[in-house]
């Protein structure tokens, strides 16, 4: 495509399920920028730190632009026809189930579409799982049981209209900064609303939370169904929607009401007090919603955990209605398109059940499929372990990277490694996943791809192409559709857009549809390529014929739901405890995400803002684990597991419940030299949805003990560090990594020649017995590197650090202040960041403080901080406080 320089792009944000939308803008010179779409109904306008930093993430630099064989380039008819011959030889030689498809919520529907269509409905098998089964897929088997469809029933905007919101399990503030943002503003015109928050750890999101109830790991099912029965104590039962819209009411509350209000203390680790006073308020709101996430569903009983909420709702007749409802928020921008298309191993397109012959017959007569899957296929966890014992022997990733991401990771990886073919279709050219390759086919990106994505709230959007494909990258349903034309399938694929892929998913959608499937898009069956190209944000269903809906549209409020009878299912749950720790690995590991990095950031990697609030893997400790272990703030630790270990740098808080630890996912090899922490976790995963447990490992920490730390910035990636720890991170004008040493009997001056190159100008200073070494090489006037190292974490300012790769130093004066690690008095230290859209530190937080600014939004007025995403006011509000609290001393 052209670049159009005066033209302004509607698109959508390729991270988290919120589904904001952006309006991209190239300039004359190039130059992309983005902002808030305020017409998209999502946002509103509104971006994260992470949305915000787009435009830093769409170099070239790493990108995969040609195809390779065997790691030599190779033209697109030789890989394509590679990858065709060698899935098709596999397939007569060992059947349809030696094959098998990865792929990932990153893909567009419309890739998503193809690639589940050629696999359940051309080579016969269901062998094709999405990561999104990391991260949803309780969600999904608990929709099904209790609704007989996997339905969201209500919209963003009851979490506006309601007077009470349960967060379970969901850091909102940094997972989904923008949905916290429109809470925020609505308590803020209405604060009379309560917010819960059930997280094991005081996460940033209980800055808004009038109760925050700390609950043991996996407590979440004792919690909701004493909750469950404490309404049917009380009285608070909805009985006539009960009675006329739901089945197995009695056994569901004769399974809860196995544990007293003592029984579940113990279960949640919570005082009866806090649940009564929390069950009290449940029962006395009508207009509640509950929001939930990954720490409910990424649990061995993840789908009982839904189930245990939806309970709740359908009891006190909570669903569907303005402010009320359960409410699965997603963690990737298309997992609900994803499901839409049946991309997990155990549905079929459309919201059909592949273990119903009849939908089978409907979906193998509307694609004309010549060998229609009969049973569901290997789940995510199954299907690795598929590769790994020699039953799957051509495999297919695309789009996601399960060497980082998958639990077990080590053995997923030797899986990979071992398997006789490996696909990758891809944007970069060297993850941890991509290296293992046989063949690599370069995928177009973000800013490059066209096509839809649904959100969190069922509503389809656009994603538009604002850039040229780079080198030969192709879109993944391009390249899908190319290889099943090779296999032979030609007549199924023969669509030569994305606006065509999409009419048949629509038509699909309402194929034999008399209202008994939930997802009918027919409105859009018989869509062209320029209605596409302008196709608003809709939420569905929008059936063929019926006039457009209200944004607001809901499901449930009267019933009608998706099973045989048309009414919901109480689903009966009885507590059961798990303890998975011993004596050798005695602390819980809990993992997640941080604020500014996403997944294993193949993306945000690239961006400099983004690596300013955290750039190395780290994990949070309680005080007093951190005392009985021997462990300080900033050591560097090591974590391990019976699978594997990490080193991280250790974060004493007490917003840590103790006896547990977290650590974000988002670190790689690519990253850090041991920081890919789902080495530690297990492939335990919950019998009905086959979702991983990872929010609860048993883990053991011990103190690193590193003989030298140290800390460099430099103008060009470093090659391999010869460093027992080290992180790396993009700066601005370079790159910013954080060392720690087994020994300390080093040549410092080599190591850093071996660093950041060797210059002929260096100014170096040594004390040796001290530990302390600064060494600083120039190349002319501007700063080639600098490498501090101390015995003990390293105190130099690192924003400040790496500001000097951006300056001439011309100098003796200035050079020295390099080697000494510190700014002169006219330059004050802006500290560590807090404010990443604005790049403003605690330091001048602190400042700002002392001068007179006593509330968030004063600090907005003076340094701008906490005025864009806003997923910084809490830690804003935490520096207001300290200020004060000194003061008050």
């Amino acid at each position: 495509m052209e670049i159009d320089a005066a033209r302004e792009v509607r698109t959508t944000c390729p991270y988290c399920g919120v589904g904001c939308g952006v309006l991209a803008k190239v300039a004359a010179d190039g130059q992309v920028s983005v902002r808030g779409d305020p017409d998209h109904p999502a946002n509103f306008g509104r971006l994260c730190s992470k949305g915000s930093a787009l435009a830093e993430t769409i170099d070239l630099d790493g990108r995969l632009l040609h195809p390779e064989i065997d790691g030599r380039r190779a033209g697109w008819d030789e890989a394509l026809d590679r990858v065709a011959s060698t899935f098709s030889q596999t397939i007569a030689e060992h059947g349809p189930d030696s094959v098998a498809f990865y792929v990932s919520g990153q893909l567009l529907t419309e890739d998503y579409y193809v690639a589940n269509k050629l696999m359940k409905g051309f080579v016969g098998s269901a062998n094709i799982d999405t990561n999104s089964r990391l991260c949803m897929a309780s969600s999904v088997a608990g929709h099904r049981r209790a609704f007989g469809s996997d339905t969201v029933p209500g919209t963003y905007e009851d979490l506006e209209l309601a007077d009470l919101i349960v967060l379970v399990g969901s850091n909102l503030a940094w997972c989904h900064p923008v949905l916290y943002q429109r809470i925020a503003a609505a308590r803020e015109k209405r604060p009379e609303m309560k917010i819960v928050l059930v997280d094991p750890r005081r996460t940033m999101t209980a800055d808004i939370a009038d109760m925050h109830l700390a609950i043991a790991p996996d407590g979440d099912v004792a919690l909701f169904t004493g909750l469950l029965a404490y309404l049917g104590q009380h009285n608070a039962l909805d009985r006539a929607y009960v009675t006329e819209r739901t089945t197995g009411f009695g056994q569901a509350l004769l399974a809860a009401s196995t544990l007293d209000l003592a029984g579940v203390a113990e279960a949640t680790g919570l005082s009866e007090d806090e649940l009564g006073r929390f069950y009290s308020l449940f029962a006395r709101t009508e207009k509640t919603v509950t929001v939930y996430s990954q720490g409910v569903n990424q649990s061995s009983s993840g789908t009982d955990k839904v189930n245990a909420i939806i309970n709740c709702h359908l009891a006190t007749g909570r669903i569907g209605k303005p402010g009320a409802g359960p409410f699965s928020v997603t963690g990737q921008p298309n997992a609900m398109g994803g499901r839409e298309v049946g991309g997990m191993a155990n549905m079929l397109a459309a919201h059909m059940e592949i273990e119903n012959p009849a939908h089978r017959a409907r979906v193998r007569r509307f694609w004309n499929a010549p060998a229609l899957a009969e049973q569901p296929g290997l789940k995510a966890v199954d299907m690795f372990k598929a590769v790994a014992d020699g039953r799957i022997k051509a495999l297919w990733i695309m789009a996601t990277n399960p060497v980082d991401s998958m639990p077990d990771a080590d053995a997923v990886e030797a899986a990979i490694k071992a398997c006789p073919f490996v696909v990758v279709s891809d944007v970069l050219a060297s993850t941890d996943t991509v290296r293992h390759a046989h063949v690599r086919l370069p995928a177009t990106a973000w800013g490059e791809k066209d096509g839809t994505v649904t959100n969190s709230e069922r509503r389809i959007s656009r994603q538009r192409a604002f850039l040229p494909a780079p080198g030969e990258a192709r879109p993944d349903w391009w390249i899908v559709a190319e290889v099943a034309r090779l296999m032979g399938f030609g007549q199924g694929f023969a669509h030569v857009t994305p606006a065509q892929i999409f009419a048949e998913h629509a038509a699909l959608s309402a194929y034999e549809n008399d209202g008994a499937r939930d997802f009918d898009i027919g409105a859009y069956a018989g869509i062209e390529a320029e209605e596409y190209d302008a196709l608003a944000p809709f939420q569905w269903p929008e059936k063929d014929g019926q006039a457009a809906r209200s944004p607001s549209t809901r499901f449930f409020a009267n019933g009608n739901f998706y099973t045989p009878d048309g009414k919901a299912r109480f689903i009966p749950i009885r507590p059961v405890a798990e303890t998975r720790t011993d004596e050798k690995f005695s602390l819980i590991l809990n993992t997640g995400r941080v604020r500014d990095h996403w997944h294993t950031m193949t993306r945000t990697g690239k961006s400099p803002r983004l690596s300013q609030h955290i750039a190395e893997p780290f994990a949070e400790i309680h005080p007093a684990d951190a005392q009985h272990f021997g462990i300080g703030d900033a050591d560097i630790v090591r974590i391990s597991s019976p699978r594997g270990e990490v080193l991280v740098r250790a974060l004493v808080t007490s917003r840590q419940r103790q006896g547990s630890l977290f650590a974000p996912m988002h670190w790689t090899d690519q990253f850090a030299a041991k920081g890919r922490l789902d080495a530690l976790t297990a492939s335990l995963t919950d019998p009905v949805s086959g979702q991983p447990a990872l929010k609860h490992v048993a883990v053991r920490i011990e103190r690193f003990a590193a003989k030298a730390f140290g800390f460099a910035v430099m103008r060009q990636r470093p090659a391999p560090v010869a460093a027992t720890y080290w992180a790396v991170a993009k700066c601005r004008g370079g790159w910013r990594v954080e060392l720690a040493f087994a020994d300390d009997d080093i040549d410092w001056a080599g190591f850093a020649a071996a660093l950041f190159g060797a210059s002929p100008d260096m100014l170096a200073y040594h004390d040796r017995d001290a530990g302390q070494h600064r060494i600083a090489a120039f190349d002319g006037e501007r700063l080639a590197g600098a490498l501090f190292v101390a015995p003990g974490p390293v105190a130099v300012s690192r924003g400040w650090a790496a500001e000097q790769l951006e300056e001439t130093h011309a100098g003796q004066r200035e050079r020295f202040r390099i080697v000494a690690g510190r700014a002169g008095a006219e330059r004050p230290d802006a500290g560590a960041t807090v404010c990443s859209c604005f790049s403003v530190g605690a330091n001048q937080i602190a400042a700002a403080v002392a001068a007179g600014c006593t509330s968030v939004a004063s600090i907005g007025e003076t340094l701008k901080a906490g005025t864009n995403c806003g997923s910084c006011r809490a830690e804003i509000r935490a520096i207001i406080e300290a200020r004060r609290v000194q003061a008050a001393e």
